[in-house]
């Protein structure tokens, strides 16, 4: 049993809470967004409550996990720039043990929730997961790492989409498409936050593959990803909800590719755009499910 003097201090347990980026939910929702359209799509918009609950727990022990991994591959990175430097493994007012301690922790999880899935979710689960570890090492040697990670998120899809039904199917791959275009496009405005410091380091980023088009290469991402969604709501029947929420999406995505294109944008609109894509996948969750339904 623990006495007082070993139970760990609240600077730790709020240090682990900044580990796992729960003080910025921005992040988590957005990968349990393209999970949440794959199953309710699947599922006609009617998925079973307790697999909801599963998709919505293994995204969030998935992406605690990735956080983490994140953190301890970069620690010696993130101190030289300004986005990261007061992350917890990067201000050492965390220990790498207790972060290996936490990863593990966040796979044991995410695992356990994997074995409520059917085999083809589950190894899909086991695929995912040296894409995970791997993602932040792409920066060190592969030009556009964000690609990486947007591969990563696109296993939400598969995942949710084979639990819900068992199978992978035209619109799972459309709408996996969709997915990866998406992430690859507010990833790489998150990127540009960081384009100075990058440079300076010699990692690599898709803001600084794509140079003075990094810009006009988001609005390509997003363009794309409208045509894939429209190509999936035609393919599954799609009523009119879905597509108010299309067209609202793509209103938002080319106001701020227009905005990106801007000289001089200070670092924290970069940010706030990154968190309106949460709010745009909220959007074009509901017009799924209220195209699905009605």
């Amino acid at each position: 049993m623990l006495t007082e003097s070993d139970r760990p201090t609240e600077s730790t347990l709020l240090a682990i809470v900044r580990l796992l980026r729960w003080d910025k939910p921005a992040g988590r929702l957005i990968l349990m967004i393209p999970a949440l359209w794959a199953v309710f799509l699947a599922a006609h918009g009617r998925p079973p409550a307790t697999l909801v609950g599963v998709i919505v727990l293994g995204t969030l022990a998935t992406s605690a996990a990735g956080c983490v991994i994140n953190d301890l591959w970069d620690r010696d990175i993130d101190p030289q720039v300004e986005r990261t430097r007061s992350r917890p493994l990067a201000s050492r007012a965390l220990k790498v043990q207790t972060a290996i301690g936490v990863a593990l922790i966040s796979f044991a999880c995410a695992a356990i929730l994997a074995f409520y899935l059917n085999p083809l979710s589950f190894w899909l689960c086991v695929a995912a997961v040296p894409v995970i570890i791997c993602y932040p090492l792409a920066k060190r040697f592969f030009p556009v790492p964000q690609l990486v990670l947007s591969i990563a998120w696109g296993f939400a899809v598969l995942i949710s989409w084979s639990a819900a039904v068992g199978k992978l199917e035209l619109a799972t791959w459309l709408l996996w498409g969709a997915v990866v275009l998406w992430t690859l496009g507010f990833d790489t405005v998150y990127a540009m936050s960081d384009r100075e410091d990058d440079l300076r380091l010699g990692v690599n980023s898709s803001a600084i593959f794509f140079g003075d088009s990094a810009a006009n290469a988001v609005g390509f991402f997003f363009l794309a990803t409208v045509g894939l969604l429209v190509a999936m709501g035609i393919n599954l029947q799609l009523h009119i909800g879905f597509w108010f929420a299309i067209l609202g999406a793509a209103i938002l995505w080319f106001l701020q590719y227009s905005q990106l294109r801007k000289a001089d944008i200070p670092r924290p609109v970069y940010g706030q755009i990154f968190r309106q894509n949460v709010w745009v996948g909220f959007v074009l969750l509901a017009g799924m499910i209220v195209g699905e339904i009605f």
